[in-house]
């Protein structure tokens, strides 16, 4: 049986979706409060930068949606929005319904809960693609790139949003001991699930390098495949198009 990566475990690759479900299922009630504190807002100014690679009133299909935060922000963008937020995981997809609806957002929304590597949507529907911080919790990345080109129209944009591989050796060795040490007992002080976020900060350590992972995207049939490194490369913002 395949072994894929679960952090620094391997597991058998039939059990890392049920494992990453436990985990999100764990942290759904508590994500946005530990993405601010662990990330000071900066996450914030990420995600902005992703949304101004976006026209507005285009068909988008936010995968990993989680808490709403990418449909959010391209909802205010909108005069006649036209956003599907899908989700594997049911507990993140309804907190973020949830919260939008608090919100009163929901005109133009359609909320899925859908594997990313098995998409239920036809090809060529969607102008946009994006996946914000979900890419690495996926089995099997390959099908998932795959997935999101079949279901682009010609000329539709993918983007994504992801941790990787800090640029500046002095940064990086800061930001190591931060990362593997600080954010687990931040998950245990405030969610009170110091495991799942150990795996989350195992997870970005395993997650493919920068050059490796527009490589993905290329083999994926991506064209222009590119990505630009945001703080240093603590995160970084890939983009791509369907020919």
């Amino acid at each position: 049986m395949d072994k894929v990566n679960f952090g620094f475990r391997q597991v058998d690759s039939k059990e890392k979706q049920g494992l990453v479900g436990q985990i999100f299922s764990s942290v759904a009630h508590k994500y946005d409060l530990m993405n601010d504190v662990m990330s000071l807002g900066i996450h914030r100014l990420w995600k902005d930068k992703l949304i101004e690679q976006l026209d507005p009133n285009k068909k988008l299909l936010d995968m990993a949606s989680g808490t709403g935060d990418i449909a959010k922000r391209y909802y205010e963008k909108c005069s006649n929005p036209d956003i599907t937020l899908s989700d594997i995981n049911y507990e993140m997809l309804t907190t973020g319904k949830n919260k939008l609806v608090d919100e009163n957002i929901f005109k133009g929304l359609e909320f899925i809960c859908s594997n990313a590597e098995n998409l239920p949507f036809k090809e060529d529907s969607y102008d946009y693609y994006s996946i914000a911080f979900g890419i690495r919790n996926v089995t099997n990345i390959d099908k998932a790139l795959e997935e999101a080109y079949r279901v682009l129209k010609p000329g539709g944009k993918f983007l994504c949003l992801e941790f990787s591989k800090v640029d500046n050796k002095t940064l990086a060795k800061y930001y190591d001991f931060y990362s593997m040490n600080i954010i687990p007992k931040m998950g245990s002080m405030i969610a009170g699930d110091e495991e799942s976020y150990r795996y989350l900060v195992e997870s970005i350590r395993t997650f493919p390098p920068q050059k490796e992972f527009v490589t993905m995207m290329s083999a994926a049939g991506f064209k222009h495949s590119q990505y630009f490194n945001l703080t240093f490369g603590v995160a970084s913002l890939y983009i791509g198009y369907k020919s």
